[in-house]
């Protein structure tokens, strides 16, 4: 669906100027989920924002499936608290979608009972599901996630994550996703691409994670992150994350 050619990216001008992406090469397949990990200020969210033609890049190419439809859920989106929007509002501020419409990618990604609520009453993992029901609105060919569990606990990431899959799984979309969850990220992707400013390795979870340059950036350990979280238990979440059995 897309590919990347020698990809340059700074920022600042002169002495001041600052390599971001160096030299980058990658293409993303049609169906597959693509993980991108690195450290802070690696480049990822840079990237991302590139391939999608959010910002401008110094030189090199990039090459998209004609007519490319994207779902785009943004790492950050602040919700004025002032602002009356309520759930179904904020799904039609880009477009005007049929009601059914709307309510049938709320039900997909768990909120339907959520439509009426106002945003600014949502928790954390409720607004991040009502974010991914927007980017479905398009019925797109790639979901593009910029830490999709920003502001979820511990609990609701492990449903989110499972969302996705599910998501993909349904509508054979691609998935390229950016998460600073190691573990989530080798255990649930297909192809991952370890970024600091440069490709540092790019392949297979089990190939990436035995990596020298995996191993160099994130310790001897992190080989572990490769573990799929288990999560064995005879209760169910709320929306939130939390457990039913958990509230008073």
């Amino acid at each position: 669906m897309i590919k990347i050619e020698h990809l340059k990216k700074s920022f600042g001008k002169g002495n001041q100027k600052k390599k971001i992406i160096h030299d980058l090469n990658l293409s993303v397949e049609e169906g597959e989920v693509f993980g991108f990990i690195g450290p802070n200020g690696a480049g990822k969210t840079t990237l991302l924002r590139v391939l999608l033609g959010l910002i401008p890049f110094d030189s090199g190419k990039i090459i998209k499936k004609p007519k490319l439809r994207i779902g785009y859920l943004p790492q950050k989106i602040t919700v004025d608290p002032i602002l009356p929007l309520s759930v179904s509002r904020i799904m039609n501020l880009t477009g005007n979608f049929p009601v059914q419409q709307i309510e049938n990618v709320l039900d997909e990604t768990g909120v339907l009972s959520l439509k009426n609520k106002p945003v600014y009453q949502l928790s954390g993992g409720e607004f991040q599901r009502v974010m991914l029901a927007r980017t479905l609105l398009i019925n797109p060919e790639l979901l593009v996630l910029d830490e999709p569990v920003q502001g979820v606990d511990y609990m609701g990431e492990s449903e989110l994550y499972k969302l996705i899959g599910n998501l993909r799984n349904k509508h054979g979309c691609g998935v390229l996703m950016v998460s600073h969850d190691l573990h989530v990220v080798m255990a649930s992707t297909d192809r991952v691409l370890c970024l600091n400013r440069h490709v540092c390795c790019e392949g297979e979870p089990e190939d990436v994670s035995q990596h020298p340059e995996y191993l160099r950036l994130f310790g001897l350990d992190s080989g572990s992150a490769l573990a799929v979280y288990s999560h064995h238990h005879d209760h169910t979440h709320q929306l939130s994350g939390t457990s039913r059995e958990d509230r008073p």
